[in-house]
Order: structure tokens, then sequence, then C-alpha cells
């Protein structure tokens, strides 16, 4: 068998499964295993693959034909320019948070031009992929990250060490370890999703932890507690930043007002969907 042969076999076994994008995942999986990038693998399709390598294939297809997530098959997603490790532990991450990660970003960026140790916070960090992007864009900010789930910080841990920033990551439920600790800038991308939907989310969702994606009834729970919480953790004029889903805009901006936070806006997708809701603790600048 060619690898242009398995290409052809692999996509049509995908997409009788209905997995979408059948052929490019098909590539990805075999580029992997063979050690290559898909333009090479495309150039070198004559090649004859051993027969380990073509029964290692059809393992991989299957997986993949079961709507095992892409990603948790290769073991790694990129993300703001990072190449994250990621496993069922943890969210895969989305470029829907690159947007919130952009906006924090243009945020800390100016406060660590000013000077040194401003703190950052990022609750729910799961794969660590906000909180390890803030840290290597803005190397003076002191980084922390919190999770409730200890499979998930590990994997974090390794991501930090393995793309070589220092971020401290603290396992607790939301603030809770966090007393009496205040930041200029607070980020999350919470569990949304109203509890409800779940069984209706697209076959690899599912392979994800049901913990970052349960919202409760109305998607809004986290978002309740982190608008109640987060004043008591901003220093004056710090600010605080959510992924949404979108239709959850209005909603998470009446949390934030009902919580002091004022300033409020929507920052849309490249889709024009919101994404992402800004609050502001008023005081002095930072």
């Amino acid at each position: 068998m060619t690898v242009r042969e398995a290409l052809r076999t692999g996509a049509a076994a995908l997409e009788a499964s209905r997995v979408p994008d059948a052929r490019l995942d098909a590539e990805y999986l075999l580029a992997d295993l063979l050690r290559t990038d898909r333009l090479r693998l495309l150039a070198d399709a004559d090649t004859p693959l051993t027969a380990a390598q073509a029964e290692t294939y059809r393992a991989l297809l299957a997986r993949r034909a079961a709507r095992e997530p892409l990603q948790y098959i290769l073991g790694t997603q990129p993300f703001m320019g990072h190449l994250l490790a990621v496993s069922p532990a943890a969210l895969i991450p989305r470029a829907d948070t690159e947007i919130l990660c952009e906006e924090a970003l243009a945020a800390l960026r100016p406060l660590c031009q000013a000077g040194p140790g401003v703190r950052a916070l990022d609750l729910c960090t799961g794969s660590g992929a906000l909180a390890i992007a803030l840290k290597a864009a803005c190397p003076s900010a002191a980084v922390t990250a919190t999770d409730l789930s200890d499979d998930a910080l590990r994997l974090a841990r390794d991501n930090a060490f393995q793309l070589g920033v220092d971020v401290s990551f603290v396992q607790g439920d939301l603030f809770a370890p966090l007393a009496g600790e205040r930041f200029a800038l607070i980020v999350s991308n919470p569990p949304y999703i109203p509890r409800p939907e779940l069984p209706t989310l697209q076959a690899e969702v599912l392979f994800e932890p049901r913990m970052a994606l349960d919202g409760g009834e109305d998607g809004l729970d986290f978002y309740r507690r982190i608008a109640r919480e987060a004043p008591a953790h901003l220093v004056r004029g710090g600010q605080l930043m959510l992924e949404i889903g979108s239709p959850q805009a209005g909603d998470v901006c009446a949390l934030l007002s009902e919580n002091g936070l004022t300033r409020l806006r929507v920052v849309r997708d490249l889709a024009g969907l919101d994404r992402v809701v800004v609050g502001v603790l008023e005081g002095p600048s930072i």
C-alpha cells in the first residue's frame, strides 16, 4: 500500500463515519505516523508503507472513525503560536479562545511595559493555554492559573515546562485558593454549555471532560460565581475578561454590572459572533 492508496482508503473510511474534514484528518494522521508534514506526505505519495505502518494507520483511523478528536489522537494542538500537549484531562484549546487571549494581551502588554510584577490570573486553566500564552508574551508579568482538576493541572504544568515559561499553577475551585490576592487582569474560559444541551453536542466534544463543559442548567453558573467573587480579587482599574457562548453576552454583562464592574464591552470573533465580555473594577489607574 502506498501513501496515496492509504490516504484514499483512509478518507473513505472517515467519510463513511461522517467525520468532518475526512480527507484532511486522514492526511494529518498519516503524516504524524510517518513523522513528516502534510506537504511532504503528498509529495511522496508513491512511497510504500510497511506492513506495521499500515496496521498502525488503520488503528488510528478506527479511533477517528469513532469520533475521538483528532487532537487527542495526535496529542497536540497549536494555540497562539505554541504547540501544546492535549489529553482528555482538559478541553482542547480552540481558535475562539485566541480572541480572549488577544484582548488580554492588549491590556497586559502596556502594564508590563510600565513596570515588572504585574499580576494576571487564569481561572479554569485546563491545558494552561491562556496562562502560558500570556506569560510567554509578557515575561515580566506574574501569571497564576487555577483549576479544580489535578489531571488538568499536571497537563498544564507539563506544557509550561516544555515551553519554558514560569506560571504558578494552583489547584482549587475558582478563587478558593487565592484568599487575599489581587490581580490587574483576570481571564477565564469557564464551562458555559447549558446542561440540557450537552447530549446534543458534536460527537467529538463528548470526548472532552464534562466538568470543562457543563455550565449548569442555563450555562451561567460559573459566570455568576466569577462575577460575584472577582471584585475582591481585582486591583482598582483591573479588568475581568470572560469567554462566552455567543447568546450569553447580555446575561453575562448584566451579572458583571450587578457586581460593580463597569465599562462593559463585548468583543466579537472572526465569524461576527459575541465571544468575549470585558469589565473593569473602577478606581484609579493601575
